[in-house]
């Protein structure tokens, strides 16, 4: 964040509009709806009249219950639910609000600081829009200028370092297919990477090799096994990557497709009589079969 994205100016009305709010009892229904949000957390995290679990939350204890609720809105997305989407926001945008008033008390920043600087970011990342000296005719070229944008960004936060990496700024907190995925698309972009498919294939097809050849070692070292596998997920993620398809997306559908067919599969069974637990494999696997064959 930049010094010019901040609005510190906002601090000392949220703390006057906070403590008018905790001095008056119930919370104003006049109030804007995120000011009204606002007030609500900030009597959540009054020290005298607030609630005993909110007062106990940190930013590090936060981070669980942000992650959840951004894959519930994930979940309500991929059910076409958009009354459970709107909720779903709402406690995400929750967890924003949630930060911003623990900040507010630490008088490091405030929701309106966020807020500002998402928008002097959205208008720096989009000059093509805001801006008559540029324009950009594809999705294509403007996801290279955003690009080309956060690098100059990266660099200006970075000036005072020694040495500075293409892959700066990639958060290890991610999720390990995210992670991969933007580790590759950063290299890629400064020259590493294949450019043909069948490469890309070839390099899939050497790690399921070298997995192979690590299950037939005698004894299986596990720490090497890992290493394997992990190198072997990197590269379908990269082959993901280089088709433009995401790896999360396509996984989550896999995921939702063995769910289905897992349970038509059960409730064949359930019919003939049987369970998966008092089935043979081979058993199992006919009536997966024609499950499968029912889909197409």
């Amino acid at each position: 964040m930049f010094v010019s994205d901040i609005t510190h100016l906002a601090l000392p009305y949220l703390e006057s509009l906070m403590s008018e709010t905790a001095s008056q009892g119930p919370v104003k229904d006049d109030l804007a709806p995120i000011d009204r949000l606002l007030a609500i957390m900030q009597r959540l995290r009054d020290p005298e009249q607030g609630c005993p679990w909110d007062l106990e939350q940190s930013w590090e204890s936060l981070t669980r219950y942000t992650l959840e609720e951004a894959y519930e809105v994930v979940d309500a997305v991929e059910r076409k639910d958009t009354a459970s989407l709107r909720d779903e926001l709402g406690d995400l945008l929750l967890q924003v609000v949630f930060y911003s008033q623990i900040a507010t008390e630490n008088k490091a920043f405030c929701f309106d600081d966020i807020a500002a600087g998402c928008a002097n970011k959205m208008l720096r990342r989009h000059p093509h829009v805001f801006s008559s000296d540029s324009r950009v005719s594809s999705a294509a070229e403007q996801m290279g200028v955003w690009e080309d944008i956060k690098a100059k960004e990266r660099k200006r936060v970075q000036a005072d370092k020694v040495e500075d990496s293409a892959l700066d700024g990639i958060s290890r907190a991610l999720p390990a297919v995210t992670r991969a995925l933007k580790l590759q698309g950063r290299a890629a972009r400064v020259g590493f990477d294949w450019a043909d498919i069948n490469d890309v294939l070839d390099k899939v097809i050497e790690e399921i090799g070298e997995v192979r050849d690590e299950l037939d070692a005698s004894p299986m070292i596990h720490r090497r096994l890992s290493d394997e596998i992990g190198d072997l997920l990197f590269s379908v993620i990269n082959l993901a990557r280089k088709v433009d398809i995401d790896p999360e997306t396509a996984l989550r559908q896999a995921n939702a497709k063995f769910d289905r067919r897992f349970r038509q599969m059960e409730s064949l069974l359930r019919g003939a009589g049987k369970t998966p637990e008092n089935s043979e494999l081979e058993v199992m696997e006919s009536f997966w079969a024609q499950v499968k064959s029912q889909e197409k």
